[in-house]
C-alpha cells in the first residue's frame, strides 16, 4: 500500500479507495498536529509516522494516529485509536488520543484536509 503525504487536500471519495485498498471501510491515517499534514495509506499507523518524519521532519510529540471511516459523517468518521499514540513521555498512556484539545485539533485537521 502507498502512503500519501497529504498537505493541500484529498476528497473523500479519494479517501475511500485508499481505505479500500487495505481495510474495506477504514483507512489509517497519521496526523502531525504541529504541522497541520497527515499521512493516509498505510499498513500500519508507524509506517504513515516514520514517512512524516524523514520527509517532512515531523516530530513524534506532533504526531498522532487515527483511523478515518470515509463513509461516515459526525463523530464517527474519525477514531481516535492507534499504537503509535502510546506516548508515556509526553503524557499520553494509551492507545487512545486522552487530550480533548490535541483531539479537537486532529478533527480540525482531518476536516480541512479531506473534502466532501
Amino acid at each position: 500500500m502507498e502512503i500519501k503525504i497529504v498537505k493541500k487536500s484529498i476528497s473523500r471519495e479519494e479517501l475511500l479507495s485508499i481505505a479500500q485498498e487495505g481495510f474495506g471501510d477504514v483507512g489509517k491515517a497519521v496526523v502531525d498536529v504541529e504541522q497541520g499534514i497527515m499521512a493516509v495509506g498505510g499498513e500500519f499507523h508507524a509506517d504513515e509516522e516514520v514517512l512524516l518524519m524523514e520527509q517532512e521532519g515531523s516530530k513524534r510529540e506532533h504526531t498522532w494516529g487515527v483511523n478515518l471511516y470515509p463513509k461516515e459523517r459526525g463523530d464517527g468518521f474519525v477514531e481516535f485509536d492507534s499504537m503509535v499514540n502510546l506516548k508515556p513521555s509526553f503524557g499520553n498512556r494509551s492507545r487512545i488520543v486522552q487530550d480533548s484539545q490535541t483531539q479537537k485539533n486532529i478533527r480540525n485537521i482531518v476536516e480541512r484536509l479531506v473534502t466532501r
